[in-house]
C-alpha cells in the first residue's frame, strides 16, 4: 500500500513507519487531544481544520517522505 497525504490520517497512524514520518514533522500529533476526530479524513483535509499548524510546506515534507516509502 502505498501512503501519501491524501491518506487518511488513522490509516497513517496505524502504521509504524508513517506514524512515525507525522511525528518527524508535527511532534505530538499522534497523542492531541482532537486527533480522534480527525482519523476518517485524508492528512490534507486536516490540516485545513489545524488553524494554520499544519502548513503546505509541511505537507509536502510529509508527502515526500511517505511517497519514499513506495
Amino acid at each position: 500500500m502505498s501512503f501519501s497525504i491524501e491518506s487518511k490520517l488513522g490509516d497513517l497512524l496505524d502504521n509504524e513507519q508513517t506514524k512515525a514520518i507525522l511525528e518527524k514533522h508535527l511532534p505530538g500529533i499522534s497523542t492531541h487531544p482532537q486527533i480522534a476526530m480527525g482519523k476518517g479524513f485524508a492528512l490534507s483535509m486536516v490540516a485545513k481544520f489545524s488553524g494554520g499548524l499544519i502548513t503546505d510546506d509541511l505537507l509536502a515534507k510529509v508527502d515526500a517522505d511517505l511517497k519514499a516509502l513506495g
